[in-house]
């Protein structure tokens, strides 16, 4: 391509993850005819199922919930792995022919809306060279973290270690780990899902974690699914499969919620239950918060119970006092002796993909502005940004959110209308967190990302019900301000 393309395109989408793939087919479902790129600064589609890479990764929620509405997943297991995920994204994408619409290798730096034409000019780099891409509308769906780093702590006397560090977003291909000692420190989903898998190839594996995590079991496989899908058209059985998944899911986070005391026995019980006998559990398994402060760990049938249970994995709770050569002393004075450790320390979140967004060279930090209805930014034209739930499957709020822009364009095409954008008019509002969760990664990106609010439509629930009841019954024009380059129109606001 050009190092400019001076084509204006009626939709620039950033990513080609499961986000990125959504968004085509809502826009064009509802909007034929429309143009539009993908960029993805990756080689191939996948987005974060491409960058993880690491022993075991899979779903942290079921993959009918995961997967599009639109496309039916072809599995029987409630979790699927990753490489099954990045083939699934690589299948609908070739099925649909949205991978012909996808420029590969392009990190998008900046984005500056001009409103003399109502058109975002995107600077980016590909092969370390500029190119620009010209827009009417801009919809980022790049995630909400860094990928280009994770979130490394300080440890202190790391520099003396002299076995392997090794962070989950940056897992070697050729690690060597059989018959080793490896530590992993975090207590998240990556931490989950990396003991249980490497414990039959390692001497021991350990979970250095300073709190305990809520951990729920849940099967790999259900009746329930493989009767649907054996005796119903895939269609309907994925719908019926997904609607199921997804209301069980939000019945536990309800409950949870709800009854947090009763909840927490309920989750220490199931812990006690697939424990070895006289395991400390309230010293491992028992956080001193309630549960869904912090999102709940799924292991699919209580496999890192049965790491435990097999003696080659163990938990250690406790905090670093420094590395020495070979491994890690803790503040109670006891050592873990590592050839590997592995920092499962987190994400480093961000917004927009980490693009400068501007108006008229002026730039817009999103920490300053709220987000209308979890999707667009105040105050900011045509301009959409794809995230998803805390409590439930990503998707289920992505997709939410592309039928919601998709109709929002159409509205605009309609009318004629060249710009569109969200407004407070003046009104003072009062900041709510835009993920609700106390996790470590979000408390790290206050400030950073755009802020919810306590009053519609600035409100950002993490409701599935609630949001799939409103999405067929709100009003798009609310708040909102539509006109063209010459003759600024306020509708309902």
């Amino acid at each position: 391509m050009p190092a400019t393309n001076t084509d204006v395109l009626d939709v620039l989408i950033v990513g080609a993850g499961l986000s990125g793939i959504d968004t085509a087919y809502r826009l064009t479902e509802r909007n034929p005819g429309l143009t539009y790129t993908i960029v993805e600064q990756r080689d191939q589609i996948g987005g974060t199922w491409d960058l993880f890479r690491y022993p075991g990764v899979r779903s942290d929620s079921d993959i009918f919930t995961l997967s599009f509405p639109w496309y039916p997943w072809k599995g029987t297991r409630t979790t699927a792995l990753g490489h099954e995920i990045r083939e699934y994204l690589q299948d609908t994408a070739s099925h649909f022919g949205f991978d012909k619409h996808i420029d590969f290798g392009v990190t998008v730096v900046s984005a500056d809306f001009d409103t003399s034409t109502d058109v975002w000019t995107v600077t980016t780099q590909v092969d370390g060279q500029e190119r620009e891409y010209r827009a009417r509308f801009l919809y980022v769906c790049a995630g909400y973290y860094r990928y280009d780093r994770g979130y490394e702590p300080d440890f202190p006397g790391i520099e003396n270690f002299q076995g392997q560090v090794v962070h989950p977003q940056f897992w070697p291909e050729d690690l060597d780990y059989q018959g080793k000692k490896v530590v992993v420190i975090g207590s998240g989903a990556t931490a989950v899902t990396l003991i249980p898998s490497m414990s039959p190839d390692v001497e021991k594996i350990t979970m250095l974690q300073r709190s305990p995590t809520y951990m729920v079991s849940l099967p790999w496989e259900d009746p329930m699914t493989k009767a649907a899908l054996r005796f119903l058209p895939d269609k309907p059985a994925h719908q019926l499969i997904r609607v199921r998944n997804a209301l069980v899911t939000y019945g536990i986070y309800m409950y949870c919620r709800s009854f947090p005391k009763l909840s927490r026995r309920t989750l220490r019980r199931m812990a006690k239950l697939q424990l070895p006998k006289g395991y400390p559990v309230d010293v491992h398994f028992k956080p001193k918060y309630e549960p869904w402060d912090q999102r709940l760990c799924m292991i699919p049938s209580g496999d890192f119970y049965t790491a435990i249970r097999s003696g080659k994995a163990d938990v250690v709770t406790d905090q670093i006092e420094t590395f020495d050569e070979n491994g890690i002393v803790l503040t109670s004075g006891k050592r873990l002796d590592a050839d590997i450790v592995v920092t499962a320390t987190g994400l480093e979140l961000v917004a927009m993909g980490g693009a400068t967004i501007s108006i008229d060279g002026a730039e817009q930090k999103p920490g300053d502005h709220h987000a209308y209805r979890g999707y667009m930014i105040e105050d900011v034209p045509n301009l959409a940004w794809a995230i998803g739930y805390t409590n439930a499957s990503w998707t289920l709020r992505i997709d939410l959110t592309a039928q919601a822009v998709a109709k929002l364009i159409e509205l605009m095409r309609e009318k004629g209308y060249t710009h569109a954008y969200p407004t407070a008019g003046g009104q003072i509002l009062e900041d709510a967190p835009l993920m609700e969760l106390d996790s470590g990664y979000v408390k790290r990106a206050e400030g950073n990302i755009p802020k919810g609010s306590t009053v519609q439509p600035w409100v950002v629930r993490h409701n599935l019900v609630l949001d799939a009841f409103d999405a067929r019954r709100y009003d798009i024009t609310e708040a909102m301000v539509f006109g063209t380059v010459d003759s600024p129109v306020r509708v309902n606001a």
